[in-house]
């Protein structure tokens, strides 16, 4: 499997727990946001770049698995990485780390599609993203 990734520190919140003190299942999808943010960043190709590229790409599935909890205070490690595909999507797998804890606290995955700006699915991958493929250093596991 090819991949290319990034990792990134999370600080837990107050404002990310919820009444049990442990962070409310949906902060981990904006964990995800952040990550895939970031790798953007890291290999060239920003949401900016997305937008401007006019590549709409909504997510179409999302897998969480929860392993242990995250608290206020706590320190989390995401790593991200974007997993080649031949096929016109971008899947992304992410897997979250309790620094404080030393446990793995969860493990997901983003399914992302091409749309056009009319919403249509697309089935080939529009060129600017291939050319943005091409260039990448994949790593394999």
């Amino acid at each position: 499997m090819k991949y290319i990734e990034d990792v990134i520190l999370v600080n837990i919140r107050f404002s990310e727990v919820d009444s049990l003190g442990i962070v409310w299942h949906g902060n981990y999808l904006k964990f995800f946001e952040d990550g895939r943010e970031n790798l953007g960043l890291k290999y060239g190709m920003s949401y900016h770049d997305l937008y401007d590229n006019k590549l709409i790409l909504p997510i179409v599935e999302t897998n969480l698995k929860f392993k242990s909890v995250l608290k206020f205070g706590h320190v989390a490690r995401l790593v991200t990485q974007l997993q080649f595909s031949p096929a016109a999507k971008v899947i992304y797998k992410y897997t979250v780390y309790n620094e404080t804890t030393g446990k793995l606290a969860a493990v997901g995955e983003t399914t992302q599609v091409f749309v056009n700006e009319e919403m249509e699915l697309q089935l080939i991958t529009p060129p600017v993203f291939e050319d943005w493929k091409a260039k990448q250093v994949w790593l394999e596991k």
